[in-house]
């Protein structure tokens, strides 16, 4: 079952831009999974190449029934196959080696130095084919006198700075609430693999990729870090303010639960954002206010800006005053939770959030792929039951009959 916006998008039948492109993936939790899962939205063949037993620990750690994969592993593995194979045996590790020999691609983010210590470090891989490309996401750079620790997403956010960025100016910091550690260093990784296919057409080879989870989360706090080169003393935490700028926060709405907050923004970079806002809540008495002159002023009286916006934002929920200072061109957003943006019409109607039928949960409402692309659609499908492209993969890569897997199976290969 999928919505209407997912089969408008895919039928028309355009061959998706990584067609054709084999990808191992020896990858598992997040941070490799979304980088694959990336490319397997742009059209790539990603299969899941997974330890026999229970498969990557993402599928049973975080489930919330024993015979069923996680709601998280379905998210992170959408539009991949899944087969098995014992690395733990030579003939596991000669099985691997020959799909290496068919990939355009390998993935993995196995802890420190594991996938070598199987045999497999890239010379050997260069070695097996030349035209591999050869992508290991990591917590710590290798170089680094970290490159031995563990990292999950919490670690590189606190490591890369997103951390000490987080919270109020005088709290503790914070964790982000989304996994940029995690899901943003997988983008950045998969951005990197789509560049190597296009040099290896002009040179014929692969290459080896590496990306440090910590050295993603210092390019993501680029803004912050610009902020930092112009003082002596640690940047602060700035809370829900824009330092410097004032309307710049976030204002109570009605009825006032936890979640009924707008984002309201008037940039000092255009003045108009503040005519516009004070007009739109019927308070053009402001803009005769000396306090209120300008951006640096407006930022020095924060507390008479944040109580004129609030006394009229409090009487109305965030959903109008999003529709009302937005539509007048201030810049606004409403803060919507989990739940409503897992119902949200438009992201339905869009394709945004879209309906899979899961062959053990059954309907599951998981989130599309927010790149669009004119020349390349990819229909939405399902996260793969472990082991369960074992036949397909074998025979359409390697020629392998139904009789040999069933064969290999019953010697602990798969």
């Amino acid at each position: 079952m999928q919505d209407k916006a997912a089969k408008r998008d895919t039928a028309c039948g355009t061959a998706a831009a990584l067609q054709g492109i084999k990808v191992l993936d020896l990858t598992q939790f997040e941070a490799g999974p979304s980088c694959t899962e990336a490319l397997a939205w742009l059209g790539a063949d990603v299969v899941k190449v997974e330890e026999p037993n229970r498969g990557e620990p993402g599928r049973w750690g975080f489930s919330d029934r024993p015979d069923a994969d996680s709601h998280y592993f379905i998210y992170y593995n959408l539009n991949k196959r899944s087969i098995t194979c014992n690395l733990k045996t030579d003939e596991g590790k000669a099985l691997l080696t020959r799909l290496i020999e068919k990939a355009d691609v390998l993935v993995e983010n196995m802890a420190p130095g594991t996938f070598a210590r199987l045999g497999f470090d890239y010379p050997r891989l260069s070695e097996i084919n030349s035209r591999l490309i050869f992508a290991q996401v990591k917590g710590f750079a290798p170089e680094s006198p970290h490159a031995n620790y563990l990292c999950f997403d919490m670690i590189a956010q606190a490591a890369g700075g997103a951390y000490s960025l987080t919270g109020e100016t005088h709290g503790r910091p914070l964790k982000p609430g989304p996994n940029v550690g995690d899901t943003g260093t997988g983008m950045l990784c998969a951005m990197g693999i789509v560049a190597a296919l296009y040099q290896r057409m002009a040179t014929g080879r692969g290459q080896h990729i590496q990306i440090a989870m910590r050295d993603a989360m210092l390019n993501y706090c680029r803004t912050p870090m610009s902020r930092q080169a112009c003082r002596d003393d640690v940047l602060p935490r700035a809370g829900n303010t824009i330092m410097g700028t004032a309307p710049g926060g976030l204002y109570k709405c009605t009825p006032g639960g936890l979640d009924d907050w707008c984002y309201i923004f008037a940039s000092r970079g255009n003045e108009e954002h503040w005519r516009r806002l004070v007009r739109a809540i019927g308070r053009e008495d402001l803009l005769d206010d000396p306090r209120m002159a300008d951006g640096p002023m407006r930022a020095a009286n924060r507390a008479a800006v944040d109580a004129a916006i609030t006394e009229w934002t409090s009487k109305r929920t965030k959903h109008e005053v999003m529709e009302i200072i937005a539509g007048a061109g201030v810049p606004c957003g409403a803060v919507l939770n989990t739940l409503e943006l897992m119902h949200d019409p438009d992201l339905h109607a869009r394709g945004m959030m879209q309906k899979i039928d899961h062959p053990v949960r059954g309907p599951v409402t998981v989130p599309g792929w927010p790149l669009r692309m004119s020349g390349s659609k990819v229909a939405l499908k399902c996260a793969p039951i472990h082991g369960a492209d074992n036949e397909a993969i074998f025979g359409e890569w390697l020629g392998c009959s139904a009789a040999d897997v069933r064969e290999m199976r019953q010697r602990k290969v798969l």
